[in-house]
């Protein structure tokens, strides 16, 4: 096997890996039945996902212009998908869309309707 051919299999696999994770976040959206476990299948696989096919664009362009588009494109990815998901889930728990009865722990229990500070 030469070099190419490794790398031409290295990209398969990180191509279906990467596949199959954004594959499985949207059917967790699907079938998980509230918000806050269908904001941890929007954000973790589905980052994960993006990152691996970016890392086969990686291995299989290998010029330098490319790369640093795939690390910007990934380090947005990084920020923004954990941001967002965080906002959605402050937005859930503030409309009472979040089952409390489920939340082990809940942190913004003792703050007012605004989330400023302990309620007096």
């Amino acid at each position: 096997m030469t070099g190419e051919v490794v790398l031409d299999v290295l990209v398969g696999i990180f191509l279906v890996a990467g596949g199959l994770l954004s594959l499985v976040a949207g059917i967790g959206l699907v079938r998980f039945p509230d918000v806050l476990s269908r904001m941890h299948a929007a954000t973790k696989p589905q980052v994960l996902g993006v990152l691996l096919i970016l890392l086969a664009l990686a291995v299989s362009l290998r010029n330098g212009a490319d790369l640093a588009t795939l690390v910007l494109i990934g380090g947005f990815q990084l920020t923004t998908a954990p941001l967002a998901a965080q906002m959605i889930g402050r937005a859930a728990y503030r409309t009472g869309r979040v089952h409390r009865e489920s939340l082990n722990v809940d942190e913004l229990a003792d703050r007012d309707s605004t989330g400023s500070g302990p309620a007096d």
